[in-house]
């Protein structure tokens, strides 16, 4: 198994972990109910993606 022959410098290190930190996700606004949601994904809130209802959301 090969080794490296010499030591990567701090700022070899450093630039390759530039893009590893997390990011927070994108939050869109509901249509219906207005709440923030995940883009693409069906409100929790309401049950409804683009217009028509595809979860049924019981109340509590």
């Amino acid at each position: 198994m090969p080794n490296p022959k010499r030591r990567h410098s701090k700022r070899r290190t450093s630039t390759r972990r530039a893009h590893d930190g997390l990011n927070i996700p994108q939050m869109a606004e509901c249509p219906n109910c207005h709440q923030k949601i995940r883009a693409h994904r069906a409100c929790p809130n309401c049950g409804k993606y683009k217009g028509r209802e595809v979860i049924e959301v019981v109340e509590a």
